[in-house]
């Protein structure tokens, strides 16, 4: 499914979000997801958004996280619990959470997930959706 160049980039950026380096990550996966054709293409930009959401979050912009927390969900819905070895069930769980105490103005320190949210991939089950 991914180039080893896409890999190299895409291992990069998962790297990034688990460091809390939000913006750097949703640069990098950009890059790669603007190369990318097909079904799993709105499944990158989905990580994108959610890694922008973080970003927005960290930053008190709780309108720019909603937002792309929402459209990050939207553009996961077609995929099933578990695709490009990433459990995608778990990831719109903690997006509802997060939606829900954005919804009802929980502060700040409540939104922030400790420990910080990390994604994980299983390297055999990524090769492939």
């Amino acid at each position: 499914m991914l180039s080893p160049e896409q890999r190299e980039a895409f291992d990069r950026g998962v790297r990034e979000f688990n460091e809390g380096y939000y913006f750097e990550c949703h640069d990098t996966l950009e890059d790669l997801w603007s190369g990318l054709r097909g079904e799993s293409r709105d499944f990158f930009q989905g990580l994108i958004q959610v890694s922008v959401g973080h970003y927005h979050l960290g930053n008190q912009n709780r309108a720019g996280a909603c937002s792309m927390f929402e459209r990050a969900l939207r553009r996961f819905e077609k995929y099933p619990r578990r695709y490009f070895g990433f459990d995608l069930e778990a990831q719109r769980r903690a997006l509802a959470a997060l939606l829900q105490g954005l919804a009802e103005n929980a502060p700040a320190a409540a939104l922030a997930p400790s420990p910080p949210p990390q994604w994980h991939f299983d390297v055999d089950a990524s090769a492939g959706p």
